[in-house]
């Protein structure tokens, strides 16, 4: 197995999260997948890093896809920033979301962090990291 399906998966996380009322009503539409140009938002989420491994069987083509998806936050506290990474779990946990090639089997919850950087520690991180079992139909 290839990472022929992550682009699909990928497109498919992401229209998930910005189809979510709950998580619009905290980053509005600032999800990305790369950073745009210029000042960004107070709260806003990225789409990033992802390891594949395959995990093909007699039966077909397949893949395990461990992804990790970013709340970004100068807001004061973490209130903000959890609220976004509270949405982002309720609708990607136990989705499997139509994929342009392949098909999820299933999207989990594995673990997230929570800590702040920036040189005085006023932006808030939270990485949630999911996996996500596709097969090639």
């Amino acid at each position: 197995m290839s990472c022929a399906m992550s682009g699909p998966l990928q497109a498919a996380v992401y229209q998930l999260l910005a189809a979510d009322a709950a998580l619009a009503a905290v980053v509005g539409g600032a999800i990305y997948d790369g950073l745009p140009a210029g000042p960004l938002p107070e709260t806003y989420v990225n789409l990033g890093p992802e390891v594949v491994r395959d995990r093909s069987d007699r039966e077909g083509a397949g893949a395990l896809h461990r992804f990790t998806i970013s709340v970004i936050s100068e807001a004061q506290g973490f209130a903000a920033a959890k609220a976004a990474a509270a949405a982002i779990g309720d609708v990607l946990v136990d989705a499997v979301p139509p994929l342009s090639r392949g098909r999820v089997v299933g999207i989990w919850f594995e673990r997230a962090q929570a800590r702040r950087t920036g040189s005085a520690g006023q932006i808030r991180r939270i990485d949630l990291n999911f996996r996500a079992r596709v097969e090639d139909a």
